[in-house]
Parts: C-alpha cells; structure tokens; sequence
C-alpha cells in the first residue's frame, strides 16, 4: 500500500508546535535516537515501543506523552531524517544552472542516503502507509519537508509560482512512489534514478 498522498499544497515552513522545554526536547531526541537504531537493525516489526522506552531511558507512559502509537514514532523520525538531508544539501548544494537537474541531484542523494539504511527506509514507509487522521499532523510536516527540499534546490530567491508548486506536488508523489517501489523490489536504483529526473523534469514545462 502506498504513503498517503503528499499535502496539496507544499508549504515554506512546517506547523508550529508548542515548543519544548530544552529537557523535554533532549529527552524527544533520546527517544527518535533508540526508535531510529531500532529500526536499522530490524525494520518496521524490530520497533517496540517498551523497547524504545528502555533504550531512551525513559518510562513507558512518558514515551506514550510523546507519541501515541508507533506510527507516530516512525513519522517522527522521517521527518527528522528528511530534516537532516535537507541541512545536507543545503550546506552543499547541487550545482548545476537549471532547476530541474538541481532538484533531481537533490532528490537523488536523498535518496541514496536512504538506501544505505534500508531496513529504516523501510519502517519510515511502512509507517506513512499505515497513518490514518490521527497521524495527518506528522504525515503533513513529512510532506512539507520534502516539498521544501524540492524548493531550495531550485534555488529562486522568490516564493514559487503556481505552476512550480504544481510541479512539486507531482515530483513529491514521484519521489514518496519510487521509495516504495524500490523497497518492494518493483524499481531499481537506475530506475528510480530515471523516475526522479522525468518528474524533475516538469519544472521546464510553462
């Protein structure tokens, strides 16, 4: 089953959240750090929750405060990934002058740094097909950050046209498809390579 659809519209900054105090944030970051080292050694099913307790050291209940399901545990921590590829490119940015190979080598290195976590690329996914209504907050940061990893790479100092947010929504779908067709072993790295330089591609059309 595929992630649910990105948000329609790609937004510049992701939903504000009530902040935490700096001992509930570091206690948030112990917790995606043991759900994350989970995930890498054994994918969607190796993610407990009373397991992520006791590896973040904290108490079951607490973990819960945080996040009420595992699902919102794992669309935690692909928006945490996402976040951490996008401080990434920023710091180096593809080079090319035209929009659409810039964002394609974006979307590829974000990509291939999935790849050498497959298990984790694995449980992110799973757990973006499994949201229902009561994940729709998380699952909108993940689409708003990968939309804004789409628009850094093209670069423009103004906000994006309508017809560019157009083409976002579609380069986004294809970028959240060709992950779970590789991770079904439907696509092949070359392919997805192909898929995501197609859709980047519809950033030259008027």
């Amino acid at each position: 089953m595929p992630p649910p659809p990105p948000s329609t519209s790609p937004q510049l900054s992701p939903p504000r959240e009530p902040p935490l105090t700096a001992r509930q944030a570091e206690r948030r970051r112990r917790i995606l750090r043991a759900a994350t080292a989970l995930a890498v050694r054994g994918g969607y099913e190796a993610v407990q929750m009373r397991e992520v307790a006791e590896g973040a050291q904290v108490a079951l209940g607490t973990l819960y405060r945080y996040f009420p399901s595992k699902v919102h545990l794992l669309v935690a921590v692909m928006l945490e990934q996402l976040q951490g590829l996008q401080e990434h490119i920023r710091r180096h940015p593809p080079t090319d002058r035209e929009p659409a190979p810039r964002v394609a080598d974006a979307l590829t290195r974000a990509f291939h740094a999935l790849q050498r976590e497959p298990l984790l690329a694995e449980a992110m996914v799973r757990a973006l097909s499994f949201a229902d209504r009561s994940v729709g907050a998380e699952v909108d940061q993940v689409s708003t950050a990968t939309g804004q990893l789409i628009l850094d790479a093209i670069g423009q100092s103004g906000p994006p046209t309508e017809s560019q947010r157009a083409a976002v929504r579609v380069i986004e779908h294809t970028w959240h498809s060709a992950l779970v067709a590789w991770l079904s072993g439907r696509a092949s790295i070359a392919e997805v390579r192909a898929d995501l330089h197609t859709a980047a591609r519809l950033l030259a059309l008027p």
